[in-house]
This record gives C-alpha cells, sequence and structure tokens, in this order.
C-alpha cells in the first residue's frame, strides 16, 4: 500500500503582485521522497518554493501538509510544523560562527553533537570551521552551512533552491550525498528545486518540469534524462 502524500499542492497560482507566475500548480510529495522540481531561469521554480514557505500568499488552490492545511500560514508556523528551506540566496548569519548558526533551532547540546558528527561524515570541513565566522567561509562553504543548517533540524520536509549552483563537481557530489543520507537515515521529504539535471536526477526518485509557471512533464528520475533535457533546451 502506497503512503499518503506528506505535502500536497492542488492547484497553486501565485506571483508578485498584479504579476501571476504560478498557473494551478499541482504536485505531491511522499515521505522520503526526493522530488526534483527543474527549469529554466524565470521559470517559476523559487516562486514555487517561497509559497509553500508562506513567503508569498498563494491566490489560488492549497497546500497540505500530513493533511492540514498550511496555505496562509507564516513562515514561522510552517517551520514549526517540520518543514525546512535551504533557499538560493546566502540567508546566514554572516557574524555568528558555524555552530551558532548550527545551533539555530536545535536546543539540547547532545542532539546537537550528534548531529553535527553525522554532518561531519560527510562535510568534514564543517567540523574544522565550527568557530570560524559565517561570513569569512568560500561560497562553496557557506552554501554547505545552509544545507546542513537545514538537515541538522531533521525536518519533515526539505525544500533545496539550485544548492548545486557554482559548485564544483567535489563539491555537488558532497550535496547529493547528504540528500541521500537525509532521505535514508531521517526519512526526509525533499522538493530540490534544480537547473543541474544530472546531479538532481542521480538523487530523485520523481521530478517535474516547471515552464512558465505551469507543471508540462512529470515522469520517474531513472527515465527521464532525455525528456528533462529536451525541455530544457534553449
Amino acid at each position: 500500500m502506497m503512503s499518503a502524500p506528506i505535502l500536497t499542492l492542488d492547484g497553486v497560482s501565485a506571483g508578485y503582485g498584479a504579476a501571476t507566475v504560478l498557473h494551478g500548480v499541482s504536485l505531491d510529495l511522499k515521505p522520503g521522497e526526493i522530488v526534483a522540481v527543474l527549469g529554466k531561469n524565470g521559470m517559476g521554480k523559487t516562486t514555487l518554493l517561497k509559497t509553500i514557505m508562506g513567503f508569498l500568499k498563494a491566490a489560488t488552490g492549497s497546500i497540505t501538509l500530513d493533511g492540514k492545511p498550511i496555505t496562509g500560514r507564516s513562515p514561522h508556523a510552517i517551520v514549526r510544523e517540520g518543514v525546512a528551506y535551504a533557499p538560493q540566496d546566502y540567508t546566514i548569519f554572516q557574524d555568528l560562527t558555524v555552530e551558532e548558526n548550527l545551533r539555530l533551532g536545535v536546543l539540547a547540546d547532545s542532539v546537537f553533537r550528534a548531529r553535527v558528527d553525522m554532518l561531519g561524515d560527510v562535510f568534514p570541513r564543517m567540523l574544522e570551521r565550527l568557530k570560524q565566522r559565517a561570513g569569512t567561509l568560500s561560497g562553496g562553504e557557506q552554501k554547505m552551512l545552509l544545507m546542513s543548517r537545514a538537515v541538522i533540524a531533521q525536518p519533515r520536509v526539505m525544500l533545496v533552491d539550485e544548492i548545486s549552483e557554482g559548485l564544483q563537481p567535489t563539491m555537488i557530489e558532497r550535496m547529493a550525498e547528504i540528500l541521500r543520507r537525509t532521505r535514508s537515515d531521517q526519512g526526509t521529504a525533499v522538493l530540490l528545486v534544480e537547473q543541474h539535471l544530472s546531479f538532481a536526477l542521480s538523487v530523485a526518485d520523481r521530478y517535474a518540469v516547471l515552464k512558465l509557471g505551469e507543471i508540462v512533464d512529470e515522469g520517474r528520475a531513472s527515465e527521464g534524462a532525455a525528456r528533462v533535457a529536451e525541455h530544457l533546451k534553449v
């Protein structure tokens, strides 16, 4: 028997002011599943994540988390329901240390240490830089911190926006590994917004292609490379 979706979008439209960016998007994410949302720049991928997180208001449709409506709720309330967000921009606290950034949302010291050790298996530099001010990290290391901060909260759902952008291949593979381990060890469901096709399809179970704010194709990640590449042609 297949499990019910943990996150469901049904006919969601959203945008900025009078400009509608998403047009009736319907999508679901099951527990422990990774779904890649693929598309070129300007197609509405980041808007989709911001709408789920409550940073943008859905004009139409509904969003439910584990069967409970979260449409119109504040980002803080959605985080409390177990949703973590690793955004495309560098929204870390530059003047805090790496450790202080990671401790946000994790209160118990024993829990924090155990989770940091898990991250250290994949991101050894996190352990080396715990006392370093976050703003002094390289761009790639700041992305590691963004991902680590989302993972360490052990969310039920994680939204990840273009985490591979600008990273070297070795770092991209580390990002892939942490996504796989987060799914296998914690059962976290991941909605992964990406342009890096091979990375996304290597970790995802399913994909959805977003074009001009509409989902135009969906399928199994293991079978979708050629079809997705056709959609992403300039």
